[in-house]
Order: C-alpha cells, then structure tokens, then sequence
C-alpha cells in the first residue's frame, strides 16, 4: 500500500527511477481498485466510476512508468512503443519487467 500512496504523491515526478517493487505494486493496487469499482459502479448503475477513477490515476500511471523506464537506462519515449499494435506492447512490458540497472545512471543515483 505505501508503494501506492508513494505514486499518488508524487504524482507529477516524471524524472528520476522508480523501482520494479514500486511500478509493479502500484499497478497491482491499480487493478485491485479497478476492479472494485467496476463491481460497485456496475451494482450502483453508474459505470462512470471506474471511469473516472482511471482520469484520476492517468497522470500518476505514466509517471512512474516514466520513471520505470528511466531505472532501466531507457528514455519516456519507449512508452509510444506500445502504440505498435500488438507486439509494442509486448515489448514495453518485457522492458518494465526487466531489471533497473545497478547504481547511478544519466537518470539519476538508484533510489
């Protein structure tokens, strides 16, 4: 949960690292959430809530997957990777996934 709340407040960082534990429990929440409110805006007949929900959690997502790939020695810009139809997407997960390189990087000292 810390690593979730951690996101939320620096929502806006888009420089620096984030670590695998950190990207990967913040999305972990994330679907939790989700799920939860499309389960709850589906019972209450108001589907927007996940909706808005997933507005409100768009910045603070792309931030931390910024800095994922910052962590493995990568530019932002290999997020548009994943607009390659199928296998962009592939890819960009395989580099979430993968290992932030060991100390200090152009992106900054390994936090």
């Amino acid at each position: 949960m810390n690593y979730y709340l951690d996101v939320l407040k620096n929502y806006a960082g888009f420089s620096g690292r984030a670590q695998r534990a950190e990207y990967w429990m913040f999305t972990l929440f994330n679907i939790i959430a989700g799920a939860v409110l499309l389960i709850i805006g589906a019972a209450i007949h108001f589907p927007l809530l996940y909706g808005i929900y997933s507005l409100a959690v768009l910045l603070p997502t792309l931030a931390v997957a910024f800095r994922r790939l910052h962590d493995t020695d990568r530019s932002a810009g290999w997020i548009l990777i994943a607009l390659i139809p199928f296998v962009g997407a592939i890819i960009l997960l395989v580099f979430l996934c993968q290992e932030g390189t060991p100390g200090p990087n152009q992106y900054g000292p390994r936090v």
